[in-house]
């Protein structure tokens, strides 16, 4: 049975989809900045998302969100491994730490987390390939298109479903020429890191397409501009959106999905797997 390696865990996202529960620790995230940054509340939303159905929790100390200022390695630091610690003390749940830094990676590591999610598949910081390799977690390799304070000024593409998957096979097989297990490694094709409305639509539409290669397919469309765009909501009203979004990628063959609403979200995923696993009428 074909797992997701993630240092001594192996998580069983071929068998169901996971939810991965956003925990951002930082006072500027485009959704729910501010909202947990004290360590107190940022566990107590870990629990509680854990609660509602997340099977693993993503902390982030620096927002990725379009035009975001980037954060001091120190400061990220200080934000998510005081955090990390915290919860890994009191509940038994993957973690995984939103980071481009190998130091914070590391550190995360050692408080930890058994996952490292990098928005720029370990582009940023040439350290990371070694950290991730030599710790046996998983890593999430993500397509992001230039980076956060940029990602957004006039996108272009020849093929964005072609190219971003081209880009993505292109770093995991440097992943594993650093001597990163296949195991351990996960793609997220990143919608809205430096994709227009319709890029983001068109990389949905065919997003079963990245999962043919056979490593686990992440997905985090959660209440992002392209929904608020396509709906003319904002972010507050985009759990609906989010929702088709969600079952549209779980249908398709998503692994993982990232998201903020986890209670609403975790019965739409096991709405949609208990649908797709569904036997033949009249068996």
């Amino acid at each position: 049975m074909r797992s997701w390696r993630c240092k001594d865990r192996l998580l069983d996202v071929f068998e169901r989809p996971h939810i991965m529960g956003i925990l951002n620790v930082t006072p500027d995230s485009f959704s729910d900045g501010g909202l947990h940054y004290d360590r107190e509340a940022a566990v107590a939303r870990a629990i509680q998302m854990v609660d509602e159905g997340a099977d693993i929790i993503d902390v982030g100390g620096e927002s990725t969100r379009p035009g975001a200022e980037p954060v001091g390695e120190e400061e990220e630091m200080d934000r998510v491994v005081p955090v990390i610690s915290a919860i890994t003390d009191r509940i038994d749940v993957p973690v995984s730490v939103d980071t481009t830094k190998a130091a914070v990676a590391e550190a995360a590591l050692g408080a930890g987390a058994v996952i490292v999610n990098d928005v720029s598949a370990m582009r940023h910081d040439p350290a990371m390939a070694k950290i991730v390799e030599a710790s046996g977690a998983g890593i999430v390799l993500m397509h992001m298109l230039g980076e956060p304070r940029s990602m957004q000024s006039n996108p272009k593409y020849l093929d964005v479903v072609g190219d971003v998957r081209s880009a993505l096979m292109d770093w995991a097989a440097g992943a594993e020429r650093a001597g990163i297990s296949s195991e351990c490694i996960a793609i997220d094709p990143g919608i809205g890191f430096g994709k227009t409305l319709q890029h983001n639509q068109l990389l949905i539409k065919s997003v079963g397409l990245f999962a043919e290669y056979g490593y686990p397919l992440m997905v985090g469309p959660s209440r992002k501009s392209f929904i608020g765009m396509t709906l003319n909501l904002p972010v507050e009203e985009r759990i609906e959106g989010t929702a088709a979004v969600v079952a549209w990628c779980v249908a398709q063959g998503a692994n993982i999905i990232r998201v903020h609403d986890v209670a609403h979200m975790s019965r739409v995923v096991r709405m949609v797997h208990a649908i797709r696993g569904a036997g033949e009428v009249g068996s």
